[in-house]
């Protein structure tokens, strides 16, 4: 067969995989808006040139031939792509709307998301935005989630993700307090001070360090600490702090707003906090072979707002 005859019965292939998911020639010629007569026509065309009966009919069905199923089977993922292709490049020349659901811990979206959704509500006024706050990995796909931000050092195999920013953690401290009660120098002396901590077991924390520069060791260092208030969730203990109750451990984000303003400082500044916070966000997705265009839209600001990180001076 030449390719100009191949190519003519294209949409006839089509018209195949739409009676395959239809099940009966009267629902498939609904579906394509045609009449029963030109969908069969257009199959028994395609088996005349085939040479071989790709369809039993009966009076209430239509059962596939093996010669049927395989040509369905080879064909039905080149025109869901096609279809995929076509509804993406239509998106193009509309306005993006619809719903994005979108999981992100607490003190990130508190923090950081929240106050810049005012820039992406102006320039894409049909899409609204569902945020859940939440600490806890939840099952993104089960849930209905379109996006999910982690923080966190794995994401799941199972989902699309990309790495949207850096993150580091700090040790920081009101000036009230360290006029009270000093300065640490080093991470030992933290055992002598009031901390603030994220609880991961019941009692006291664990705060692991490793000292920066060129000629340091990168032997870890880990003191024991305590203090008036622990929490899980690092708003919480910049707010104590806030209040003059001890020395805190933050992830940046957190901290940003606090010491860009001098209401807090960072302590320690030769020494580096590992093992409690992440050292990254991600932004994660449920695999699809469509992805509505709000949350591609939604998913390029992340990237725009916070790809640089957060700088804390």
């Amino acid at each position: 067969m030449d390719t100009q005859k191949a190519e003519a019965l294209w949409t006839n292939l089509h018209w195949l995989n739409v009676l395959a998911s239809q099940g009966s020639y009267t629902a498939a010629a609904t579906r394509l808006g045609v009449s029963k007569a030109a969908m069969s026509q257009r199959i028994a065309e395609l088996e005349r040139v085939a040479g071989v009966a790709l369809v039993q009919r009966t009076t209430r069905s239509v059962r596939f031939t093996e010669a049927g199923k395989r040509l369905v089977e080879d064909t039905r993922a080149q025109f869901e792509h096609i279809a995929a292709s076509f509804a993406s490049v239509k998106e193009m020349s509309e306005v993006a709307n619809g719903t994005v659901r979108v999981t992100a811990p607490v003190a990130f979206a508190r923090q950081q998301l929240v106050p810049q959704l005012a820039e992406f509500a102006r320039a894409n006024p049909e899409v609204r935005v569902e945020i859940e706050l939440s600490d806890r990995l939840t099952s993104i796909a089960s849930e209905g989630f379109d996006l999910a931000i982690r923080h966190s050092a794995h994401v799941p195999e199972t989902h699309v993700a990309w790495k949207l920013c850096e993150t580091r953690s700090v040790i920081v401290g009101s000036k009230t307090y360290l006029e009270r009660r000093g300065i640490p120098e080093t991470p030992s002396e933290l055992a002598q001070h009031a901390c603030l901590f994220y609880p991961r077991t019941l009692g006291s924390g664990v705060w692991s360090f490793e000292k920066i520069g060129r000629r340091a060791e990168l032997s870890r260092v880990s003191v024991t600490v305590n203090g008036p208030v622990s929490a899980n969730n690092s708003e919480v203990l910049r707010d104590a702090a806030l209040e003059h109750l001890g020395i805190a451990l933050l992830p940046d984000f957190s901290a940003q707003a606090a010491l860009q303003s001098g209401k807090l400082k960072v302590l320690l500044p030769n020494w580096r906090p590992v093992g409690t916070f992440a050292s990254r966000l991600h932004v994660v997705r449920p695999y699809g072979a469509h992805v509505p265009r709000a949350v591609t839209l939604f998913a390029d600001f992340l990237r725009k707002t916070f790809g640089g990180g957060f700088p804390l001076s």
